[in-house]
């Protein structure tokens, strides 16, 4: 992932709002009105975290009449995990060793 793209993913991704929204579209593209149905916020609240997911790059808006579709882009999404899976291994590693730790504790 290159430096300012893939801060933009991970930043995008701090939000729990925006990963819900990122999961509501897992299904399938979603007007934006039936995404601002689904919180407790105003639709412009959505409307923002929607535009910050849009610049990451992880979704696409697509108008249809006088309504906005969004549609997941997973490719992003494939490039944060990719970044992220030597750090799966050191973790392992560092929960195997807890895991020693607590099981010699417990004899």
């Amino acid at each position: 992932m290159a430096g300012m793209a893939a801060a933009d993913v991970f930043s995008a991704l701090a939000s729990p709002v925006r990963r819900t929204l990122l999961e509501a579209l897992r299904e399938g593209p979603r007007a934006a009105g039936d995404l601002a149905g689904a919180f407790e916020l105003s639709r412009p609240a959505v409307s923002e975290h929607l535009a910050v997911l849009r610049n990451a790059g992880l979704v696409r808006e697509e108008p249809r009449g006088r309504y906005r579709y969004y549609h997941l882009e997973a490719a992003p999404l494939a490039e944060a995990v990719e970044w992220l899976h030597p750090f799966e291994r050191y973790w392992r590693a560092r929960m195997g060793a807890l895991s020693d730790l607590i099981d010699e504790e417990n004899r």
